[in-house]
């Protein structure tokens, strides 16, 4: 018993190694408010997470070494169970490294989710991308070594001598009763406490010690976050209120008024639809919306977009992502379904009845549309996502490459995808050989980790903070050529564009890092032939989910569809809204008006004046006045149910 012990103890020196290096490899996170003091109860705290995670992956260890069987009393079995106990714990050990650097991607710890994230990547692409994060920080792979060694040279074995009856007597008298005392230890550790009212504990949890998200990545352990979310079903519909009351606060049904329906004013016009998803194209690397950051010295990586902005576009001070990962964005932009839980490309909702833009346009307008995305044509489950859509055509990195006219693999990042640039170039390209009108969209990648760019701009575009801004200067770059080319066609004045981001990543300046920081991307409409659709709106709150029942409403659609966003050109400008999962939390993340709150799933946890208190320092929940905390919980509450039941009962299309 003495020996298991020491070998647990050891267990919990390693996974404390790790989250220190988490923490210093992530140190601009928090290094504007971690206090010592506070370090240390995150860390103390952590030490409740890392039981679990201990226990649960050392199930065999301890079972091994604590079974009353004397014949296995010999220095060969441990030597067996030394083996597996590295092995096993250099699986936590290096999980727990790898979110060093995955965590200011995601904002949370690895869930059981990555397994099907990445499952449509192929060995050799994930083999390279691995093996690339691996030199870039290969003082994590060093430090993964050194706590292996560790756990080798520190592994305490107990064999004992039990060669004579009187010896095996004794051995089953003192091993038994240890063995069954450890059992129900074990149980207690594994769910984080005891008593019939004790939960086991889950990720959410950790909101109990973290005063802000982020430091929930402190406090949890990457095994912990992957066993707790195993085989977990993200869709289960609360019941808050009756169905009617629900759809009275929220609708997802949008349907043209019968008197506006018979206006030949309002006449369907069939303008081409071009939507950018800009990988990683947080606000905080633009010039434009960042105009006193600084000191107002801010400039930004942008230009291009920049002065898109501020001469000819419309966009949004109090813009938000849905999500946080590419595959939550995708969803969001192009078919108005927000991410609630976990992403729906990764669940069984999947496989529902789906519109979008490219359904309704193109099955009920008669549009040519198409998907373009520069990487192989599984990766992430985008090809799959944009056929239940409606997207007649896909081109990807096998479409570029079996194109005479490109460089094909030539022009392959080495990573990820066709560099920007050149596939930017073969999108215009394609877009000008199709029938009008015609609707599409491209996901861009460049501006993705490893943070690559072609040999010949090294060193042309700025060099920021991160090396993400280079790239996304290169990409703004791409982007400049794109409508150089674009602007030539005889389609493009026939044109909306829409330009938004995935989501955030790497934030850097304190207030991109709060909770809702994480959520700013930009939202720009530009259609070259309306001058008045320009400008920068800031008093309304938008989000992606907007952006497909603002362009049908644009558009002049008349046919009824499912859309969990608004209009962002005609509803009432002060019941505005968006509405967000944090993963970090567990729960949900609510701004209207003035106002941000959060939202457990059950109640309201707290509450924000988020545009006077940036940096949302100051919890209002107090002082919030109960008429207005009502509405935005019941607005919230009516939203998620619908949700809820929409994905279960797979009504997301209209007629189901």
């Amino acid at each position: 018993m003495i020996a298991l012990l020491w070998n647990l103890l050891v267990l919990y020196l390693a996974y404390t190694l790790c989250r220190l290096a988490f923490l210093f490899t992530n140190w601009t996170l928090y290094s504007g408010t971690l206090t010592w003091s506070h370090a240390m109860e995150l860390f103390r705290a952590g030490l409740i997470f890392d039981t679990t995670a201990i226990l649960y992956l050392n199930i065999p260890i301890i079972l091994l070494m604590l079974f009353p069987l004397h014949w296995k009393e010999c220095p060969g079995y441990y030597r067996l169970v030394r083996v597996l106990y590295v092995l096993l714990n250099f699986i936590g050990i290096g999980a727990n490294l790898i979110d060093c650097v995955y965590f200011p991607f995601t904002g949370k710890r690895t869930t059981a989710s990555i397994f099907q994230e990445f499952s449509h990547e192929g060995a050799g692409s994930l083999g390279s991308i691995l093996m690339g994060q691996a030199l870039r920080h290969w003082y994590l792979v060093l430090l993964a070594a050194m706590l292996a060694w560790m756990l080798w040279m520190l592994f305490r074995p107990r064999p004992q001598r039990v060669n004579t009856p009187a010896r095996i007597v004794t051995y089953y008298l003192r091993v038994i009763p240890v063995f069954l005392l450890a059992i129900p230890l074990c149980v207690v550790g594994m769910r984080g406490g005891v008593g019939k009212s004790t939960r086991p504990i889950t990720l959410s949890n950790a909101n109990e010690f973290a005063t802000r998200p982020a430091e929930t990545g402190i406090i949890l352990n990457t095994p912990f976050s992957i066993l707790r979310t195993i085989g977990k079903t993200p869709f289960q519909v609360p019941h808050y209120m009756s169905d009617e009351e629900a759809a009275r606060l929220f609708s997802p049904l949008h349907e043209v008024p019968a008197q506006e329906a018979k206006d030949d004013r309002k006449e369907f016009r069939p303008l081409n639809v071009v939507v950018f998803i800009l990988e990683s194209f947080s606000k905080q690397h633009f010039g434009f919306y960042n105009r006193t950051l600084r000191d107002g010295t801010y400039q930004g990586f942008t230009p291009f977009l920049d002065s898109i902005c501020t001469h000819a576009a419309l966009t949004w001070r109090y813009s938000y992502a849905n999500g946080r990962k590419s595959i939550e964005g995708m969803p969001s932009v192009l078919s108005s379904l927000p991410n609630f839980v976990e992403p729906l490309f990764l669940t069984s909702a999947s496989l529902n009845h789906m519109s979008g833009l490219a359904r309704e346009l193109g099955e009920q307008k008669g549009y040519t549309t198409a998907f373009f995305h520069g990487a192989q044509n599984s990766s992430m489950g985008f090809h799959a996502f944009a056929r239940a859509t409606g997207f007649q055509q896909y081109f990807g990195r096998t479409e570029y490459n079996d194109d005479p006219l490109t460089n094909g693999d030539g022009d392959f990042d080495g990573t990820w995808a066709i560099w920007d640039e050149e596939f930017l170039q073969f999108f215009a390209r394609r877009m000008s050989e199709m029938k009008e009108p015609f609707m599409t969209a491209v996901f861009t990648a460049s501006s993705h980790d490893p943070f690559a760019l072609p040999d010949r701009y090294r060193g042309v575009f700025p060099q920021g903070e991160s090396p993400l801004q280079e790239c996304v200067a290169y990409t703004d770059y791409a982007l400049r050529r794109f409508f150089e080319t674009a602007r030539k066609e005889p389609w493009f004045e026939n044109t909306l564009f829409v330009l938004t981001a995935d989501h955030t990543s790497q934030q850097l300046d304190p207030f991109y890092t709060t909770s809702l920081g994480n959520f700013c991307v930009p939202i720009i409409f530009y259609a070259p032939s309306d001058s008045t659709l320009h400008g920068y709106e800031e008093e309304r709150v938008v989000e992606q989910v907007d952006i497909m029942p603002t362009v049908l409403s644009y558009l002049h659609y008349d046919q009824p569809y499912i859309a969990f966003g608004q209009d962002m050109l005609n509803s009432d400008s002060a019941s505005s809204f968006a509405l967000h999962w944090l993963p970090e939390m567990g729960g949900y993340e609510y701004v209207r008006g003035p106002y941000a709150i959060r939202f457990d799933g059950q109640r309201v946890t707290s509450a924000y004046a988020y545009r006077t208190d940036s940096l949302l320092n100051h919890d209002i929940l107090e002082s919030l006045p109960a008429d207005t905390l009502q509405l935005m919980q019941q607005h919230v509450e009516s939203i998620i149910q619908q949700y809820m039941q929409r994905m279960t009962e797979d009504r997301l299309v209209t007629g189901r």
